[in-house]
């Protein structure tokens, strides 16, 4: 998966989020949702690879490789 600079830093931010998440859940700070890991690390990716398809600079980095 190769994206730019704007959505690399757009899904590290998302994982950030959803890691701070699942570490207060696991300190059972706060339980929202009931769903393992696994998942949200799917639907990011997921969702990451669906949004750098609409991005021009990460289609122009496309058609680079």
């Amino acid at each position: 998966m190769c994206l730019c600079e704007k959505c690399t830093k757009t899904c590290g931010v998302v994982f950030l989020i959803v890691g701070i998440l699942f570490l207060l859940k696991d300190f059972g700070i706060w339980d929202f949702w009931n769903i393992n890991w696994w998942t949200a690390v799917f639907l990011i990716l997921g969702l990451g690879a669906f949004c750098s398809t609409g991005c021009p600079e990460c289609k122009a980095l496309h058609k680079k490789k």
